[in-house]
């Protein structure tokens, strides 16, 4: 698209950063509004597979990240009363030194803030944008409370699940409520009895799940960090809190002893966020001068480790989609049309996935244990889980322009 484009982009989030340096660097007019006084992450922990690390290479950004994650070479679960293997995939069993990087939120977003302000992106902080006015020629943001922004040629929505533009898209709809969510908590790395390389965690049935993951580190010179986590119902929060932190520790270390060094780190509930967990998918995650990325388009429970990756893929597809058209309008429906097969085969793996690892249920986690875990083991089920992990069991990169980096050649570079 050989016209400059002026280009607002809602949230400063991973989705919306990466949408911005991408767009900025093709020669556009951009401008990120932020609802929060000082942009600042939200959450604890994340695995960037090799599909998020291939955009962040792309970005110019991967050499910054690498140095404040934690390489994961595996993801294990086991049962918490048996010992029993439920969950073995390896980043191995594919050809190709793929891994994945566990990171602290604020590390991702430090590295994508700090190139988007290097860029000269302009970053309008609190500003809740609540509605799009496409009455003109170009289409203006309206805040709560009435203040009014634009106009402008394209509208980025990367406000996440909760957000209020994605109402502007085609057949928009909100997330399905997912029973369970988690408490998560940030904890200094306690590395006896842990794999640093490892994402580790303990079943209970299918109604407890507890995990610890390696996160790297907030920023250069930091202490190395866990994300802690723990799976309920929201609605049972309140329950655990009444019964008190002792109780609750008391069954965590029951059920996995090892977590004790992590457990005596939290000294409040306030140390731990509660996070609810929605289902939805955008059919057609675009309107009228609108396109909406990440969570804003998709969000699911965080089973498959997808979510942070897939935003990532938005940005650089409707960056790829903007270069290659000729106008907005056919540019939005070539990002549609670039993401559709990806993201939807994604959103079906975690919806069938969750309830084997997260329900009521004890049919499903009976099978999960005797039967899923015994076939896992067999050619090509290593292979078809290593490539659902990393996020390319279906392509993400062709049709977006883009080829995966070749791991093997960058280790080699690199020693």
């Amino acid at each position: 698209m050989g016209k400059t484009l002026d280009i607002a982009i809602a949230g400063a989030g991973p989705a919306g950063l990466a949408a911005a340096l991408y767009l900025k660097r093709a020669g556009h007019k951009v401008r990120v509004f932020e609802r929060f006084e000082q942009p600042a992450p939200v959450g604890s922990g994340l695995i960037l597979q090799p599909t998020g690390l291939t955009i962040l290479d792309d970005l110019g950004l991967l050499s910054a990240i690498l140095p404040l994650g934690s390489r994961i070479e595996r993801l294990y679960g086991a049962d918490a009363a048996t010992g029993r293997t439920v969950l073995d995939v390896r980043y191995s069993a594919l050809r190709g030194g793929r891994f994945g990087l566990a990171v602290h939120r604020a590390a991702l977003f430090g590295v994508l803030y700090r190139a988007a302000l290097g860029e000269g992106i302009a970053v309008e902080t609190g500003a809740e944008l609540e509605t799009i006015d496409n009455s003109s020629e170009k289409a203006r943001l309206v805040a709560v409370g009435g203040k009014a922004f634009g106009g402008f040629d394209l509208v980025v929505d990367a406000t996440g699940s909760r957000s209020k533009l994605k109402q502007y898209a085609q057949n928009s709809r909100e997330p399905r409520p997912l029973p369970y969510g988690a408490f998560w908590a940030s904890l200094g790395w306690r590395g006896e009895g842990f794999d640093e390389h490892a994402l580790l965690q303990r079943y209970r049935r299918a109604s407890v799940m507890i995990g610890v993951l390696p996160i790297g580190r907030a920023q250069a010179g930091g202490a190395p960090m866990a994300a802690f986590f723990w799976s309920l119902k929201p609605d049972d929060a309140n329950r655990m809190r009444t019964a008190g932190l002792g109780a609750w520790k008391e069954r965590v270390t029951g059920l996995w002893p090892e977590c004790a060094p992590y457990v005596e780190q939290i000294k409040d509930f306030d140390q731990l966020t509660l996070a609810r967990y929605g289902h939805h998918t955008l059919a057609t995650p675009a309107g009228r001068r609108l396109a909406v990325i990440g969570d804003a388009s998709h969000s699911t429970s965080p089973q498959l480790g997808q979510g942070a990756n897939m935003a990532l893929l938005d940005a650089r597809a409707l960056a790829h989609a903007v270069e290659t058209t000729g106008d907005v309008e056919t540019a939005l429906s070539a990002y549609v049309r670039m993401r559709r097969l990806h993201i939807r085969f994604f959103q079906a793996l975690s919806f069938a996935f969750t309830p084997f690892y997260q329900s009521d249920s004890r049919t499903l986690p009976f099978i999960r244990d005797r039967l899923v875990a015994t076939v896992a083991k067999i050619p090509p089920a290593p292979q078809f889980l290593a490539a659902m992990v990393s996020g390319t069991l279906v392509d993400p990169f062709g049709p977006i322009g883009l080829r995966e980096v070749d791991w093997n050649e960058r280790a080699t570079a690199e020693t």
